[in-house]
């Protein structure tokens, strides 16, 4: 007898509950490191993902959310002088969001924070791909 979609298996119940406590485990941990540099953990969040210049679509992307929500953080970000938007390279209809050197050194610092006792810290690094892999095969893209 197969399961139907409708009707999950323990494990895959078991699994959504595990998922579901690590990613609120990740968001707590993201919480208190971010307020620790007077940072929300959207800020946080947009800082982590910001790895170079980028458009504000694909650091909403990045951040999971709407175009506008990342608007709105990367507006209080720029009011902060951690982020500017610059013309894009080769768009002359896009921005680029750049770091500015305290938003480069305010990521690292932050970067330091998210690292110590992270949730995935008892985790090797060999784990952690392994984990990663997994996930990126079970995560719909749209």
């Amino acid at each position: 007898m197969t399961n139907s979609p409708q009707q999950p298996t323990v494990a895959e119940r078991e699994l959504c509950g595990l998922v579901n406590g690590l990613a609120q485990q990740i968001a707590d941990h993201v919480r208190v490191r971010a307020a620790a540099l007077g940072l929300t953990a959207p800020q946080a969040t947009a800082l982590r993902e910001m790895t170079g210049p980028m458009t504000m679509r694909e650091l909403a992307d990045r951040m999971s959310c709407e175009p506008s929500n990342a608007t709105f953080v990367v507006d209080r970000l720029e009011k902060q002088g951690l982020v500017e938007r610059r013309a894009h390279p080769t768009d002359r209809r896009a921005r680029h969001l750049v770091l500015t050197a305290e938003g480069r050194a305010l990521r690292a610092r932050l970067l330091e924070l998210l690292a110590q006792d992270s949730p995935l810290a008892g985790l090797t690094g060999e784990q952690q791909t392994q984990l990663q892999q997994l996930l990126q095969q079970a995560v719909v893209r749209r």
